[in-house]
């Protein structure tokens, strides 16, 4: 097996990452630091070692889901000293763990992280994206006629979107979506402008929108509905593939169910 895909299958790091390894001389096999691409371990007779830590295939990879808090950029680290998502999971636990995509600063909900650098990079290949299901709230009242226009695709400055599946949400279940947005009644420190806009816009004409993707450009659903005229105030995560948020509680995580890894494997075609 090529070291980086050993590397990568065993939870040390993605695979982009796994090669970053290599190169920095930080692997070795069988006491022999290799800093060739492309070369081949035997995995039932080589001691791959990261760091002087070994590194099995027998130890598996793990794959888990956060419910983001607004305020967090999806990055294990940052220069800027910003608060980082990385200080919500335990990476020191599982090295190698990193975010499958990720939700922008002021986006909340569900993110998933893994150590298995070929789960995360089948869910997010530009061609058969994995489809993410969010709740937005947004100004005024989107049109019939312009959710139609989003469900056929609309063109945005770096090209036309896939049709996506959009809908108003009304009712009992709108009330509900702005529970889980849970939109506070004054911004968090450090919050952005358009954060603050939502806290103060809960009582003003609003609408709920829920939306699914099979893109994963950045701040995809907020240029959609930005280019149809309706602003979005607050951005939540349900789903990413057959995978939902549920009732986890903001800011905690859970390591995913065996089931539920399968479902993303088959989801992503593993």
């Amino acid at each position: 097996m090529r070291l980086q895909k050993f590397l990568a299958r065993a939870g040390a790091a993605s695979r982009r990452g796994s090669e970053n390894l290599m190169t920095a001389g930080r692997v070795t096999v069988n006491g022999e630091v290799v800093t060739e691409l492309g070369s081949k371990v035997d995995p039932l007779v080589d001691e791959v070692a990261v760091d002087g830590r070994v590194v099995r295939l027998a130890d598996g990879p793990v794959t888990l889901m956060l419910h983001k808090p607004a305020g967090y950029v999806t990055t294990m680290s940052d220069p800027q000293g910003r608060p980082t998502v990385a200080e919500l999971v335990p990476a020191a636990e599982h090295p190698g763990l990193f975010p499958i995509g990720r939700l922008d600063r002021d986006t909340t909900g569900l993110l998933l992280f893994s150590t298995d650098g070929e789960l995360g990079h089948a869910l997010l290949r530009p061609r058969g994206h994995v489809e993410k299901v969010y709740t937005a709230l947004v100004e005024g009242r989107p049109s019939a006629a312009q959710l139609e226009h989003l469900r056929e695709g609309i063109e945005l400055d770096d090209g036309p979107t896939l049709p996506a599946r959009v809908a108003l949400v009304e009712g009992e279940a709108a009330a509900a979506a702005l529970a889980v947005l849970d939109v506070p009644p004054a911004a968090p420190e450090g919050a952005s402008r358009q954060y603050a806009r939502a806290c103060s816009a809960r009582t003003r004409d609003r609408s709920i929108v829920r939306i699914g993707l099979h893109e994963g450009r950045k701040r995809q659903v907020r240029r959609m509905l930005a280019a149809i005229g309706h602003p979005v105030l607050a951005l939540h995560r349900d789903a990413f593939g057959p995978v939902e948020l549920g009732g986890l509680p903001r800011g905690e995580r859970r390591v995913l169910e065996p089931a539920e890894v399968q479902a993303l494997e088959r989801a992503a075609g593993r």
